[in-house]
């Protein structure tokens, strides 16, 4: 019987493997975990301590106040992360040779840094009204990221082998990576808020 269990065992990893069924990489999951968990922290650090006088202060009208960053991450993430599920959903395609990703992982990174090229918000993820407390808004974020962080740490998921968005594709593990610049880009933002000269002090 134990040689019967093993000789499976055997015949299921071999299986597996043929069928590309390999998850990430041990450096791509850590990739992303360090990268969200820094995200996540950051938000919550650029935030502490604030007034209302300085969560709401606009540099320009047409610029987001603090509050508004945070209301925008809080109401494009749960979009960002159905349509990553969604995606992961359909059969790997990303080991085709006419399935290339339109982005190298050094675009998705800089996209996070990158404050020179502003793009215009849509989709709905302008609505920064959503969310006018900044205590909601900030805890809506924190769970959805606690989710993210989970299923990072312990999913089994070929994130690679499948692509993302139909226009300039993506792979899956890039898009999720995406979902963390995206943050960054708005951690920068609300670092600009605070360093304007007409910024509250209190």
């Amino acid at each position: 019987m134990k040689h019967f269990v093993l000789s499976l065992t055997l015949v299921l990893a071999f299986a597996l493997s043929a069928f590309g069924a390999t998850g990430m990489t041990d450096d791509d999951r850590e990739h992303l975990l360090v990268h969200f968990q820094m995200t996540t922290q950051m938000v919550a650090e650029q935030v502490r301590g604030l007034s209302p006088a300085q969560l709401e202060y606009r540099s320009s009208p047409d610029r987001w106040t603090i509050r508004e960053c945070v209301s925008h991450l809080a109401v494009a993430e749960p979009d960002y992360w159905r349509e990553l599920m969604d995606a992961v959903k359909q059969p790997a395609n990303m080991n085709t040779k006419d399935k290339k990703s339109s982005a190298t992982d050094a675009d998705i990174m800089w996209y996070g840094i990158d404050r020179v090229v502003h793009t215009k918000t849509g989709g709905g993820h302008e609505k920064v009204e959503t969310y006018k407390d900044m205590a909601v808004a900030l805890a809506k974020f924190q769970a959805l990221r606690a989710t993210m962080i989970e299923y990072i740490t312990s999913t089994g998921d070929d994130l690679r082998g499948h692509s993302f968005g139909q226009k300039e594709p993506i792979d899956c593990w890039q898009w999720m990576l995406e979902i963390s610049t995206h943050a960054e880009r708005h951690i920068q933002q609300i670092r600009e808020i605070k360093n304007d000269p007409g910024f509250p002090k209190n």
